[in-house]
């Protein structure tokens, strides 16, 4: 289901991932690897993507997740994992740094410089309060950044006035959704090839169901995403709205090269397996299911066991929603993954990001340009600096006007051959 991109750190989900884990504490460790203590140069976004790659057998091996933070700090936890297995992990990525202060001197204090070890089983508490700090300490920088970014004059978000999201309006919601025909909130949106300065061509068009119409429709004074939960919820119910749709249409238009942004709930769900049925053959390998990196990320394992039932289906898979500064950490190869669809930022078309996106160029030449789209294209300047960094594909309100001033042109008539005078 399409949504909005998260507003959730990755701070926020560590926490969130902490406090559930206070039932579920048997066997659990964690390590917290102070990369923000490396000097700049040394913590850019090639050096945090082989920090990940480095603990990823880890992950896969131990139950494990690992979470980056703002600060660019890293937490590792796992499960029924021996202090050698993590600390074989921890040396490589520390030799990795070796040239850095920070690694430097006696071994001991070297390694307490460097990473901070916690037995999450018999020491709960004083994780939690660990987590709980690193989150306080990442809104307090956000409102410094604001406060700054006050002072200079730079514009700020507008305010939401709305009140949150009840659980009693949910229920009234999804029982309206149940009842009714939600077709006419249902959106399309083409994903095009754009090359140079030639017209796009659609390859596929994204489904979704437009929250901001349905909000506007039904509860226009109700922030419906106020509320994690219940906004998961929602989404859980517009996926199977959409796919029971699907399963029905008689709109040609339908039947296959579209793409779904769906919950990784949704796709081992009965509605999902139900919908596959009514597919056509030979259609499946047209569709793209789009999943979000929150999502993924917080279940990884949930995530793993989804893509190869999606693949073994015959589908492709999109990592949506990944923005500039997280795309350098994806590894499609080694991911599972078939595409991955970055956010486009204006930061990108600074001269204080020259450096940022030749690397995101680099990137986009390792993953493969086929490989990658981007999203939220809402003016040419994202065409003109996506092109400068090898991309192709493109989506978003400049692509759909583009698109439409094609379905509207009109070529003049043809002027009837002159004829030619006779000659003798």
């Amino acid at each position: 289901m399409q949504n909005a991109e998260s507003p959730y750190s990755q701070a926020y989900l560590l926490l969130d991932y902490t406090q559930r884990l206070e039932r579920h504490r048997e066997g659990r460790r964690a390590v917290h690897i102070h990369l923000s203590r490396l000097k700049p140069q040394n913590r850019r976004e090639q050096h945090i993507r082989v920090a990940v790659n480095t603990f990823e057998e880890t992950v896969a091996q131990f139950d494990g997740q690992v979470f980056v933070l703002r600060s660019t700090d890293m937490v590792f936890i796992c499960k029924d994992a021996k202090i050698s297995d993590i600390d074989d992990a921890v040396m490589r990525l520390r030799f990795l740094f070796s040239e850095d202060p920070l690694t430097q001197g006696p071994d001991e204090e070297a390694m307490a410089r460097f990473c901070t070890w916690y037995n999450i089983e018999t020491g709960y508490q004083s994780f939690l309060a660990a987590t709980e700090r690193l989150y306080e300490e990442e809104q307090a920088r956000d409102r410094r950044l604001a406060a700054a970014a006050a002072e200079a004059g730079m514009p700020q978000e507008q305010e939401d006035d709305r009140r949150p999201l009840t659980p009693e309006q949910l229920g009234k919601l999804e029982g309206y959704l149940q009842r009714t025909d939600v077709s006419s909130v249902l959106r399309r949106q083409h994903i095009c090839v754009v090359v140079g300065a030639n017209p796009p061509q659609s390859i596929v068009k994204e489904l979704y169901i437009s929250i901001a119409d349905l909000a506007e429709s039904m509860l226009p004074d109700v922030n419906l995403a106020s509320n994690r939960w219940l906004f998961q919820h929602l989404t859980q119910t517009l996926d199977t709205r959409m796919l029971r749709m699907l399963g029905r249409a008689d709109d040609s238009d339908l039947f296959s090269s579209f793409s779904l942004n769906l919950n990784i709930s949704t796709l081992l769900s009965p509605e999902f397996i139900e919908f596959d049925s009514s597919l056509r053959t030979g259609s499946r390998g047209t569709i793209i299911i789009e999943v979000q990196p929150t999502e993924v990320f917080a279940d990884y394992n949930a995530f793993m066991f989804a893509r190869d039932f999606i693949h073994e289906k015959g589908y492709r898979l999109c990592l949506d929603g990944v923005s500039m500064n997280f795309f350098n950490m994806i590894d499609r190869e080694k991911m599972g993954i078939d595409l991955i669809k970055m956010v486009w930022s204006p930061d990108l078309m600074t001269e204080g990001h020259r450096i940022h996106r030749d690397e995101i160029a680099e990137h986009v030449k390792e993953t493969g340009k086929a490989r990658i789209i981007m999203s939220r294209c809402d003016t040419p300047a994202a065409i003109r600096v996506g092109q400068s960094m090898g991309i192709t594909m493109y989506q978003g309100r400049h692509i759909d006007q583009l698109m439409q001033k094609q379905r509207s042109y009109t070529p003049p008539p043809k002027r009837p051959p002159r004829r030619r005078a006779l000659t003798r």
